[in-house]
């Protein structure tokens, strides 16, 4: 017997069209609104009781909501298929923020069925294979009323769901500057999950860039200025003759990402060996090539970044160790290549 959720998105099912009226040549990167979403709610000291889907639309929020996020994609094979990529993983970093946060979180499996149940309700927001993904942003929020400094008295967890296109259009090669002034993480904050205040700390460094003409921001280290650690929404790797290295998480101010762990095992096959470390901005600039990871930008090729003076150039394009990784991972979240490592889940 179908949960009541399941229940509810075969009733559904049954009058929606294959595809909404998109037109899927031109989707970009934003928020397109869909048909549903999904809502659970805690009240402090119990744990999330069984959610329901409501039609997509705003939602009420005490003033003193905050935080914490996923972000996750929906792919349609060319099969007709839905696939997930690795989104236990993503359960698994909400929870680890949550208990960072010292909220309560769903367990994994509730988690798992929110996302299904979502995807299942919007099935036909799912663009075409090699038109886009579905995009799914799974919220924790302290939706309870408090003034004093302490844990709302209760949370509402919700997802809701977008087809996007490219989030860097046309996954041109990045420009970059590297920010020596304005930081984004400290050791032993949160620069480590994905709570909504790891985010705003990047806008005037971001904004500031992009007026000189830069497409994002790579920041360094908080302490010395000497390391380089994340951009602004994605981990950086860098490559030097047969040798990837890529920012540690030990100290927690970098994002342990989920396209970033899958790219180190990826590497690795290919016969890469694949360093987590501190990385001196001076071995950035020495580099042959670096690129960025992350659920939105998958794998994106870094064209050029600047620091102080100096403006380096990498290799990109055809040939790319990058352009190579985007293939494999994109190719596996299509189910285009066979899924060896049992990354990607079916949703049916």
């Amino acid at each position: 017997m179908p949960s009541p959720g399941l229940q509810t998105i075969l009733i559904l099912s049954k009058d929606h069209e294959k595809y909404s009226d998109v037109n899927w040549d031109e989707l970009e990167f934003g928020v397109v609104p869909t048909d549903y979403m999904y809502t659970m709610k805690c009240s402090k000291g119990d744990e999330f009781s069984q959610g329901h889907l409501t039609p997509y639309g705003n939602i009420e929020l005490s003033p003193s909501a905050g935080g914490l996020f996923e972000g996750l994609k929906a792919n349609r094979t060319e099969d007709g298929r839905f696939l997930l990529f690795r989104p236990e993983e993503n359960a698994l970093r909400m929870k680890m923020g949550a208990e960072r946060m010292c909220m309560p979180s769903p367990f994994p499996q509730q988690f798992l069925d929110a996302v299904k149940q979502t995807v299942l309700a919007n099935k036909r927001w799912v663009p075409p294979t090699g038109k886009g993904t579905l995009y799914l942003r799974p919220l924790l929020m302290g939706s309870g009323s408090v003034l004093g400094l302490g844990p709302a008295p209760e949370y509402t967890f919700l997802i809701f769901a977008s087809p996007v296109g490219s989030y860097h259009k046309g996954r041109a090669a990045l420009n970059l500057y590297v920010e020596d002034k304005l930081h984004r993480a400290t050791p032993g904050g949160t620069g480590g999950i994905k709570s909504i205040t790891n985010y705003s700390p990047v806008y005037l460094a971001q904004k500031q860039a992009r007026a000189k003409g830069f497409s994002d921001v790579l920041f360094l280290d908080s302490l010395t200025g000497k390391y380089i650690e994340e951009i602004t929404a994605c981990n950086i790797f860098i490559l030097k003759g047969n040798v990837i290295s890529t920012p540690t998480i030990i100290h927690g101010t970098v994002l342990p990402g989920i396209t970033r762990k899958s790219v180190i095992d990826i590497a690795r096959d290919f016969g890469y060996q694949v360093e987590e470390r501190v990385i001196p901005v001076e071995d950035l600039l020495e580099a042959d090539e670096a690129f960025c990871t992350g659920t939105a930008v998958v794998v994106t090729p870094i064209g050029a970044v600047t620091y102080q003076d100096r403006r380096v150039e990498y290799k990109t394009g055809k040939g790319a160790l990058s352009q190579k990784l985007y293939e494999t991972i994109t190719g596996i979240q299509t189910g285009r290549l066979e899924d060896k490592k049992g990354w990607t889940m079916e949703i049916n």
